[in-house]
């Protein structure tokens, strides 16, 4: 490269500087968003060119935002005497944060397969949970040193590229920075590096994230973010409690109305505080010959219902739960509130949902709340507890919530002699953790009973398993067959665990809930919501569950309807204030309902009822459709079909759920724990409708709950 020209001034060649920098910055961009989309392209066969070439378009836009923002104190420095002639420091600067962007973008592929969402709240979770284990995770778990030497290549093109513009725009070292000149040089840049950073001409807000989802195809959308602008988002709403936005939304009186003609049926009877919206009395239907002592809750990791043989997916995956299935009563339409298992285990075990801005529930202060789960609901009668797990107990929190939930026995990565297999990043194996629960299960007094939470490992990243595979190799899957490998192991050692129990004196009077944690990303985005990464088995299993309940379930539920449901099973009224609801005494006609949410910072949520889906994104028009999730799943939007009342219906949900999160009314009343026979006096009392063809109609009760709220509630209104 030849010197500036003597004729060029020193602060255009400054100016010149910033506006080559941004535009090398923009390539370098644009290289990482091809690479995001090659490495995920199985997502990207059936989206148009044009969406594509779209996607790469608006994606421009906030890459021009990360690059004007890195160059913010550049352009300041612009109006200081010398303007940017320590070019040196100007270098190095850009070279330090544009090389920390670009490990972003280096990254970031691996993170879209893992999660199918752009770098968010999810990667700063990770990194503040345990940094050591989840080093570890990446380390083993994906090709580190490939993705390093990628960044190094990037960064070394990025700095050369820098300092072949620095020598060509440095003006002679003789010529002086004239303020005349400057300040109006100064003045251009900056209106220039506003309107970039804004990303965006028009008045108002500057560009935003839902400015990128021009297309039905969410990877589309999601291509034309930049994972660096998402990330900062995140760690701004971290700051900002985002979700608390929902408190307000509906009249307290409209919100608890709306809920509780979601949440209530015919056999439940509000205590009528106005404080706990859905603290109920519930009554089962008591239909079993023989009501079971126990509950055993087994909760499989990344147990995908897209490779479910018995949800209609065979693909050879899961025969061992397959043949379970046909021993008990499946539920096709279930879906997980969250897309991480920390969600899944609080949706679960403890039957609240997933909110906005609480996604870490179990980490957050709010997690030290008391929750109507199980360990709620059935210390009172005098339940042993057992929580077995591959890992260590620390992770997540989960010892230090579910102590504070009740539970007082674990067994962890720690508790294990000699092990058939221990993976260095999480713990010991399915295998193992299946042989310790029948241990200790098999060990439990006989003249007390018990609930068990077990919970696998096994088919998480790295998919660390033994050497010597009880199970074959998936094959045939791409990127998936490790997964999918692990599914199938984990898969085995359930099934090897119900051959070593079955035979056990306490396992005809115990009631099992199989269901997944969470699903994992598939090449098919069904919906802006990416519906089929929610999509998991639940399976209830004991005698006469089959004869009485039938060999499938098609009412949509999600987990936190499992404790309700699986607790009625014990045949004895109970309090509770679960946040889902006893699947097998739903009204005639009722086709239940979820709300779901993915993990990290992504504020979409929805409601699915029946074969419908209601999204809504945190900006943007929400989408309401049918979805269809087998033999081939498929969502169609509704187009201009009214989505008013779903809207108001997963507000109620939401804003309720919160409020009563905060105010720290989540749970139960002591004093209504036990039987279930306290209750305010001052409360109405709710006469239930006589039977199930009596609450076919609105059923018009008004209860007068504690303070001044009057509420309607219309049984069978909903679904």
């Amino acid at each position: 490269m030849k010197s500036t020209p003597r004729s060029l001034p020193p602060e255009a060649g400054d100016a010149l500087f910033l506006f080559g920098y941004v535009a090398v910055y923009l390539l370098l961009a644009a290289g990482l968003r091809g690479l995001l989309l090659y490495l995920n392209r199985d997502l990207a066969a059936a989206i148009p060119v044009a969406d594509i070439v779209t996607a790469f378009a608006v994606g421009v836009r906030f890459d021009l935002i990360v690059a004007c923002v890195l160059a913010s104190p550049l352009v300041i420095a612009l109006l200081l005497p010398g303007g940017l002639r320590r070019r040196r420091v100007a270098l190095g600067w850009l070279i330090a944060v544009g090389s920390l962007t670009l490990f972003a973008g280096v990254v970031e592929p691996e993170f879209y397969r893992q999660f199918h969402t752009r770098l968010n709240s999810i990667a700063i979770h990770y990194m503040q949970e345990d940094p050591a284990t989840v080093s570890s995770m990446l380390w083993h778990g994906f090709p580190v040193v490939r993705y390093l030497l990628i960044w190094v290549f990037l960064c070394t093109v990025y700095a050369y590229l820098l300092v072949l513009l620095n020598r060509w725009t440095t003006g002679w070292a003789a010529m002086r920075y004239r303020p005349l000149l400057r300040i109006p040089v100064f003045i251009v840049v900056l209106a220039l590096a506003v309107a970039g950073g804004r990303g965006t001409l028009r008045s108002g807000p500057p560009l935003r994230w839902g400015d990128a989802f021009h297309s039905a195809h969410l990877f589309a959308n999601h291509l034309a973010l930049n994972g660096s602008y998402t990330l900062a988002k995140a760690a701004n709403d971290i700051n900002d409690q985002k979700g608390r936005e929902w408190l307000d939304r509906l009249p307290e009186v409209d919100a608890t109305t709306r809920l509780r003609n979601l949440l209530l049926t015919p056999r439940d009877e509000l205590i009528g505080l106005a404080d706990y919206p859905v603290l109920r009395r519930h009554t089962p239907l008591n239909r079993l010959p023989r009501a079971p002592k126990n509950i055993v809750l087994i909760i499989m990791e990344s147990f995908s219902g897209a490779f479910t043989g018995a949800l209609g997916n065979d693909q050879g995956v899961t025969p061992h739960f397959d043949r379970l299935a046909q021993q008990g009563l499946l539920f096709d339409r279930f879906f997980s509130n969250g897309t991480h298992t920390h969600q899944g285990m609080f949706a679960t075990v403890a039957c609240f949902p997933n909110l906005p801005g609480f996604e870490y529930l179990m980490q957050q202060p709010e997690g030290q709340h008391q929750f109507s789960g199980l360990p709620a609901v059935l210390r009172e009668r005098g339940f042993n507890d057992l929580y077995v797990y591959n890992g260590h107990f620390a992770w997540d929190n989960q010892e230090g919530f579910f102590r504070n939930q009740g539970m007082t026995n674990f067994v962890g990565r720690d508790d294990y002699e000699n092990p058939v297999f221990i993976d260095e990043t999480w713990g010991v194996s399915d295998q193992d953790m299946f042989d310790r629960a029948a241990k200790e299960l098999n060990a439990l007094p006989a003249d007390k009973p018990f609930y068990a939470v077990l919970q696998t490992l096994s088919n998480h990243t790295p998919y660390a398993l033994p050497a010597d595979l009880p199970v074959d190799r998936v094959t045939g899957f791409g990127d998936l067959d490790e997964h999918l490998t692990a599914q199938r192991y984990s898969d085995w050692a359930l099934g090897r665990f119900f051959d070593q129990v079955k035979n056990q004196p306490w396992y005809q009077d115990t009631v099992f809930v199989v269901v997944g944690d969470h699903g994992f990303s598939v090449a098919q985005q069904l919906s802006e919501i990416d519906l089929l990464r929610f999509r998991v088995p639940m399976l209830i299993l004991g005698p006469g569950i089959r004869e009485t309940y039938g060999a499938v379930n098609h009412t949509v539920a999600s987990q936190t309807d499992v404790v309700p449901t699986v607790v009625s099973l014990l045949g004895e009224p109970f309090v509770h204030q679960c946040w889902g609801r006893d699947l097998l005494a739903l009204p005639q006609g009722d086709q239940g309902f979820g709300v779901i949410k993915p993990s990290g910072s992504d504020q979409t949520v929805a409601l699915l009822r029946g074969g419908e889906l209601f999204v809504k994104p945190p900006q943007g028009d929400p989408q309401l459709g049918s979805y269809r999730l087998s033999p081939a799943p498929q969502f169609v939007a509704h187009g201009d079909t009214d989505s008013s009342e779903y809207a108001s219906d997963l507000t109620a949900y939401i804003q309720s759920a919160m409020r009563s999160l905060i105010d720290d009314r989540s749970g139960l009343l002591d004093s209504a724990a036990g039987s279930g026979a306290a209750r305010d006096d001052s409360a109405s009392h709710i006469k239930k409708p006589p039977d199930r063809q009596a609450a076919k109609g609105p059923h018009d009760l008004h209860v007068r709950p504690t303070g001044s709220l009057t509420v309607p509630i219309q049984y069978g209104s909903r679904g």
